[in-house]
């Protein structure tokens, strides 16, 4: 069996009926999955951790399992979606954690939400001046929009720019960067002044 002859439901039907080799096709076919989401994670927020790459992998197998025990197909709902969700938050949970024991714990419980797929500049700009998902459909495409604004930042701006569309909060952010959270919010306050500018500007 090869996982390239089956769709996703085809082969979580198989893994239903206990077919062994169709769990590990279902494995086969996200291992490259998790091991970009996990690479990138590992390259971006982990230098500073006693984290290894290949904690994020297992993490993130870990959560692929979940995914497949508690999918339930729905009516315009990918198991593609809902596994790279699962494995996407697991991970992005165990950079945090690592960063906790890092540093000082936090004592907030942190609800993570993360996607990749949803770019919401809106976080960025919240006033009741304009709104920035009108702005966007109107005036410009999100992609050439978010490009403008990248190429007005600094790499530092960048990183806290994709951290906080990500949904982490100021504390979360100043963990991962290693930087206090007044110098994450000073730099928040530039970005949404560069957002401003640009889009005032299109």
């Amino acid at each position: 069996m090869n996982y390239r002859e089956f769709n996703d439901n085809e082969i979580l039907n198989y893994i239903s009926e206990g077919n062994e080799i169709a769990l590990n096709l279902i494995y086969e076919k996200y291992k490259p999955l998790i091991n970009k989401i996990a690479t990138n994670m590992f390259r971006r927020y982990c230098s500073n951790t006693s984290l290894e790459k290949n904690d994020l992998i297992q993490e993130g197998m870990l959560a692929l399992n979940s995914a497949i025990n508690h999918f339930k197909e729905q009516k315009d709902t990918l198991f593609y979606t809902y596994a790279k969700t699962c494995i996407e938050r697991k991970i992005i949970s165990v950079v945090i954690s690592a960063h906790r024991q890092k540093n000082k714990p936090l004592n907030d419980s942190i609800a993570v939400e993360f996607s990749t797929d949803d770019v919401n500049v809106d976080v960025l700009l919240k006033d009741n001046h304009m709104n920035p998902e009108n702005i966007i459909i109107d005036r410009e495409s999100e992609s050439e929009l978010l490009e403008k604004i990248n190429n007005s930042l600094t790499d530092l701006e960048q990183q806290i720019l994709q951290l906080k569309m990500d949904g982490f909060d100021y504390k979360e952010i100043s963990l991962i960067v290693n930087k206090d959270t007044k110098s994450v919010d000073n730099a928040i306050q530039r970005i949404r002044n560069k957002i401003k500018k640009i889009v005032n500007e299109i």
